[in-house]
């Protein structure tokens, strides 16, 4: 049966709103008009992974920047960014490619499932139609934690949310509404538990062509962070364990080898998203900036993870394990320019495709791994902390510095050291800053023990993460206030505004051309 799809997502068309990075978009329709056959279908999947990144977006709206001032490098997309403001610019790494990107993604997990159908389901797709359920969730799940508020056990039945596409659409303009944050929950719930149970690893033609798709690692992953971002502690250690198979000491990355590239940010940056490691479970390349911004290099560096940061919440401050310079991390960590001490970890990579190597034309790319062996051992660690199963979190969490400083004389994180640790650190000021920040999430947080374990915990998490955009959901999900600051190099000049808890910017504001198109924008 032939069927010619045309694709028009909440107003955009997606064969023409895309810059000319995503020209081939063009062909998409025709070339996908006849699934008859399963390599058609499995080809198509290539296409259910978003070409462009949030990572540039969330990094700079989070608390890893300050800004050091208009002698550095900038664009109107980051400030805007930085300062929660509306969105006016487009680009690569816009909310409007965001959108799109996740959107078309979306499309063609439908389409694909929409083949599956009409060809009887056949068990020879099964795993194509799992990974489909995955990757369609997986991008809704990126979207409604963009623009929407975080999960809310007592709001989120009435939060706007993001339109839950589950259907190709075959008409030529549709009228969407949003559904409300539970109901994108819900369904992507369903998709990922009936997506599990059909993803098989045996399909991918081999163990790297599986890391640029949802293999069983990644999925199960994505499982324990979607349980985890919605307070259910029991289900997100459970996945997060199968993520690597109960046996964390066979997931740990190969730092011997990725050090022995310490010399160079760019060598170093490409072997921790190798497809060839263990740990990296997905890993995404996107038309994207974030390989320069968040690279050693001078693009966009006003806004930067510097030093009053790094001295004071992250790398260089005293965390449950003690305080380590740059040599003190087996992933060593990076200087760029001395008047500006952007400071890096190697977690993301530049590449650049060349369309014209005379010219010297074509598209940067930044690739990121958005679901690692650590992040999800840091995901289990804090659903147990929740959980009151102390002695599992202080397991995981003395694993994770095991394989994360270089000392061979690494202190035994117990109950006793993490509260006297805890209890020894005020909490943040932003003239006066420390890595203890407020907690105020939706869920109860007992003082004492849990309290200081969940500081610690999400120390962990904030270094583990840092520069591949993570941060930002983290500050959502516990009601984190986040300052905006100028600074000079290591000091702090000013205070100039303040994000709140449940702050209406917390979500970000739909693109101009969506909102256009008459979808219901978030409230300012």
């Amino acid at each position: 049966m032939k069927k010619r799809f045309l694709y028009i997502v909440l107003g955009v068309i997606l064969a023409s709103n895309l810059s000319s990075c995503k020209k081939y978009l063009d062909e998409l329709p025709d070339n996908r008009a006849e699934l008859n056959n399963s390599d058609k279908i499995s080809k198509l999947l290539v296409d259910a992974y978003p070409t462009n990144a949030y990572v540039l977006a969330t990094e700079f709206a989070s608390d890893n920047t300050d800004d050091f001032g208009t002698a550095f490098n900038s664009s109107r997309l980051a400030e805007d960014f930085y300062n929660w403001t509306e969105m006016k610019e487009v680009g690569n790494d816009g909310t409007n490619s965001i959108w799109s990107a996740c959107y078309g993604a979306i499309a063609s997990a439908n389409q694909a499932l929409s083949a599956i159908q009409e060809l009887g389901d056949p068990a020879s797709l099964s795993a194509a139609k799992g990974e489909a359920l995955v990757a369609r969730a997986y991008n809704h799940f990126i979207l409604v934690n963009l623009f929407a508020q975080h999960y809310s056990p007592t709001t989120s039945s009435t939060d706007l949310g993001v339109t839950y596409m589950t259907k190709s659409e075959t008409t030529l303009n549709p009228t969407y509404s949003r559904n409300t944050v539970q109901e994108v929950y819900d369904y992507m719930i369903k998709d990922v538990e009936a997506g599990l149970l059909l993803i098989n690893d045996a399909s991918y033609a081999n163990a790297n062509v599986a890391k640029f798709h949802f293999n069983r690692s990644a999925a199960n992953a994505f499982a324990a962070r979607l349980y985890l971002y919605m307070g259910k502690w029991t289900e997100a250690v459970k996945y997060a364990s199968a993520s690597f198979s109960n046996s964390p000491t066979s997931f740990v990355r190969d730092y011997a080898k990725i050090a022995s590239y310490s010399a160079v940010f760019q060598n170093m940056s490409r072997e921790y998203n190798g497809s060839s490691i263990k740990a990296n479970f997905l890993i995404t390349p996107a038309y994207s900036g974030l390989g320069t911004a968040l690279g050693n290099y001078s693009t966009l560096a006003r806004f930067s993870h510097g030093l009053p940061v790094a001295n004071n919440e992250t790398m260089y401050a005293k965390g449950p394990f003690g305080t380590f310079t740059g040599t003190g991390y087996r992933l060593k960590n990076f200087s760029y320019s001395s008047s500006l001490n952007k400071i890096l970890f190697a977690h993301v990579n530049y590449t650049f495709e060349y369309t014209d190597p005379v010219a010297g034309i074509g598209y940067a790319h930044g690739v990121f791994t958005p679901f690692t062996f650590e992040e999800a051992l840091l995901t289990r660690a804090e659903a147990n902390i929740m959980l009151k199963n102390y002695s599992a979190a202080l397991a995981d969490m003395q694993y994770w510095g095991s394989f994360t400083y270089t000392t061979t004389s690494l202190p035994t994180l117990t109950e006793t050291s993490i509260n006297t640790w805890g209890n020894s650190i005020a909490y943040y000021t932003p003239t006066v800053p420390t890595l203890k920040k407020k907690l105020n999430p939706e869920f109860a947080i007992e003082a004492g023990t849990q309290e200081n374990m969940l500081h610690a915990v999400l120390f962990m998490r904030r270094i583990e993460t840092l520069h591949t955009g993570l941060r930002w959901f983290d500050v959502k999900r516990y009601g984190i206030e986040i300052a905006r600051r100028s600074a000079t190099g290591a000091v702090i000049n000013s205070v100039t505004s303040t994000l709140v808890v449940r702050d209406l910017r917390r979500a970000f504001q739909l693109p101009q051309d969506v909102i256009a198109a008459g979808l219901t924008s978030n409230p300012r």
